[in-house]
């Protein structure tokens, strides 16, 4: 996995605190900034087969996501003070580019980029999936009362997320809470989603159709039962240990 995909401790560290709706920054990254790339599936594109078919993973990595780095990095070119951050502050930073157009294409193909690298990462095969464990497990059983009633709360939001987008789970002041974000946008993107809450992200599934529609066609609820299976756990247990 190349560095600047992959999802270290400190891309998810973040100072400051969230106030009278100020931005919440992450720690400058360590990975690289532009050209992107993009990182081999962590696992055979079957491999989480029947809850998401391979030729959905097939084109799912090998075409949606690769487009939004292609398009991220040509969007980029000519561009050094943007080219020069990695991808964790240049979505920090994008409300302060002032090109209303490269903004929104900044938005589109590097939030496509991070969320999709996030997403491969939060999937496991079914045998690997495991549960919510640790401080993890008793932060949901805080927020929600139960992991059945967390479970509903975060397929409701990405069953209510109209078209496009994502839903997600985060930390924000030690607690977690769901929240959803349109098209390729995420909870790391101050001052352009103010219908979201902003944090630092734990689990995010993708509700686009792209991700679900050649099995599941329009039952995005099915979709979403599914996945709970192929959840790794582990991932979005460390996850929040290290947003601390």
């Amino acid at each position: 996995m190349t560095s600047e995909t992959h999802l270290s401790r400190r891309q998810f560290a973040v100072t400051g605190a969230l106030a009278a709706g100020a931005a919440l920054i992450p720690l400058r990254s360590a990975r690289a900034a532009a050209p992107f790339e993009q990182a081999a599936l962590p696992y055979a594109f079957d491999a989480l087969e029947p809850h998401i078919d391979a030729k959905t993973m097939e084109i799912h990595h090998g075409k949606h996501h690769a487009a939004y780095i292609k398009n991220l990095n040509t969007a980029l070119e000519g561009k050094d003070d943007l080219a020069s951050k990695s991808l964790d502050d240049l979505l920090a930073g994008l409300s302060a580019v002032e090109d209303k157009a490269l903004q929104t294409t900044l938005r589109n193909n590097g939030g496509g980029h991070w969320n999709h690298a996030f997403f491969w990462e939060t999937l496991a095969p079914s045998d690997k999936s495991g549960k919510p464990s640790g401080e993890l497990a008793k932060a949901i059983e805080a927020a929600f009362g139960s992991s059945d009633a967390f479970k509903t709360a975060f397929g409701e939001a990405a069953t209510k997320r109209f078209g496009s987008g994502w839903a997600w789970l985060i930390a924000k002041d030690g607690k977690v809470l769901v929240t959803s974000t349109p098209n390729q946008d995420n909870p790391l993107m101050p001052g352009l989603v103010p219908d979201a809450e902003l944090g630092v992200p734990l689990l995010g599934l993708d509700v686009w159709e792209h991700a679900y529609y050649l099995h599941y066609q329009n039952r995005r609820a099915d979709y979403i039962a599914a996945w709970w299976n192929v959840v790794n756990w582990d991932r979005v247990s460390a996850r929040f240990a290290d947003a601390g």
